[in-house]
């Protein structure tokens, strides 16, 4: 049953549609991975052992198991999107442990397609930091376990960085999912606004999105197409970098943060990365996005106030002294009239020139490595910070602008861990960004797993 656990998930469902395999072995082979291996990673918050089994059984069952895109395939599911019969913490001991009634939109469609939700991962309270640790525990990078898996899906990230599961679902408000990828090798795609359900309150004034976590392009097209409620014919088999090819592409390691500055390490990837791509037949150039100066004010102003949002209703007491912070800076952000603008809509007149020069932009995903995985929320608002604008700038542009952006794993940085890039779209674009992930897939192969004692297998 274990030889299930460490797969793409095309192959899982793949293997389960021929019925090489059953939903129950191959859910079983994860839970028994999850056992063993995640004392050390603490990805979940909860593990539905039992309730997947169940699940598994049933998809097995199911009269349409030969036309499932994700048949028997084990997800997780970030600890801020319901799933029935399970409680949705939020990374908080101030929320309430009622369990949910229904399932997300966004897990409903993963349902159907055929897919098993094996548990809940760990966020940062309210996911609003980029580390993720709180009352229910701490998410570490299944690379060096001493290290942060980032935040705020950092305990999706770390379940497939482990191995624990193929694909795992989660949110990106100001690089929710860029971010953890990026730190744990993966590939983590924010979708373009409407491209998939949201249903998460305010969703931090419009800035957050659904999307996948993946080990490859291939996986990451599939989930999110599953997301998007696109027509599902080829389950990720038939997936071409052929499709991505001849495109003008800006290369830019500038910050949108002023005064935050992007380490040495991490702009070299991003120009090799973008050298890569130019090899591979498309046009290159050194460009800069024309990043407003209050660029940094404006993202503080909408993350706050969205975390205000979210934290009304509920007991101050129990929250920590950093989200408290940060939830009354945005009321007062509310009361000063910072949210009335539409900064997108400012922003997006101010990105169109470059954006109808070039098609896709190539950044470095991170500024500067990650923060040990500690008790980061028994530290000060200021300390939580420093440390997130210095470890990643790079991603909250393109939640203000709504466009799609995907972080791709590319070659590894002194200390051992694996590199990252970014590559930004215009709307709609989300299948040319996994186009160019496929190709420096194809061109730089990555270790798809951390090996944690357990076999960690490569892309090929």
């Amino acid at each position: 049953m274990t030889q299930w656990a460490g797969r793409t998930a095309v192959d899982i469902a793949e293997a389960v549609r021929r019925k090489e395999a059953t939903p129950r072995e191959v859910v079983a082979g994860h839970l028994a991975r999850i056992a063993a291996v995640d004392g050390r990673v603490g990805a979940f918050r909860v593990v539905r052992a039992a309730a997947a089994l169940e699940e598994a059984d049933a998809v097995g069952a199911r009269a349409d198991l030969g036309r499932l895109p994700l048949a028997g395939v084990p997800v997780a599911v970030k600890d801020n999107l319901p799933v029935r019969g399970e409680s949705t913490r939020n990374g908080s001991a101030a929320t309430p442990a009622t369990p949910a009634a229904e399932d997300h939109v966004t897990v409903a469609r993963l349902r159907a397609a055929g897919a098993v939700m094996v548990g809940l991962t760990h966020v940062p309270e309210l996911c609003v930091f980029g580390t993720t640790d709180g009352v229910h525990g701490i998410a570490r990078n299944p690379w060096d376990p001493s290290r942060t898996a980032g935040g705020s899906s950092g305990g999706s990230a770390a379940a497939v960085a482990a191995g624990l599961v193929p694909i795992a679902l989660g949110n990106d408000g100001m690089g929710s999912l860029r971010i953890p990828a990026a730190h744990c090798g993966l590939i983590g795609l924010k979708p373009g606004t409407g491209r998939v359900p949201l249903d998460l309150g305010g969703g931090w004034f419009g800035m957050s999105e659904n999307g996948p976590l993946a080990t490859t392009a291939a996986d990451a097209r599939l989930m999110f197409s599953v997301l998007a409620g696109e027509p599902v014919t080829d389950f990720g088999e038939g997936t071409s970098t052929a499709r991505g090819t001849g495109l003008d592409i800006a290369f830019s390691t500038r910050s949108p943060i002023a005064g935050v500055r992007v380490g040495a390490t991490y702009a070299a990837l991003a120009r090799q990365a973008a050298r890569a791509l130019a090899g591979a037949g498309h046009r290159l150039a050194t460009a800069h996005p024309p990043y407003p100066l209050s660029f940094g004010t404006t993202i503080l102003a909408r993350w706050t106030g969205g975390t205000a949002q979210d934290a009304r209703g509920l007991d101050a007491r129990l929250l920590a002294p950093r989200t408290r912070r940060h939830a009354a800076i945005g009321r007062l952000a509310g009361r000063l009239g910072m949210l009335n603008t539409d900064h997108r809509a400012a922003l997006n007149q101010r990105l169109e020139p470059f954006f109808e020069k070039y098609d896709v932009l190539v950044t470095p995903a991170l500024a500067r490595p990650g923060p040990a995985a500690d008790a980061w929320h028994e530290r000060g608002w200021l300390a939580n910070m420093l440390v997130n604008t210095a470890c990643s700038p790079m991603t909250p542009p393109w939640n203000l602008s709504g466009r799609p952006a995907l972080t791709v794993p590319f070659g590894s940085l002194p200390s051992g861990l694996p590199g990252s890039v970014q590559l930004v779209g215009g709307p709609g674009a989300e299948h040319q960004l996994l186009d160019l992930a496929a190709q420096l897939e194809e061109l730089h192969p990555w270790r798809r797993t951390a090996p944690l004692g357990m076999p960690g297998p490569t892309r090929r």
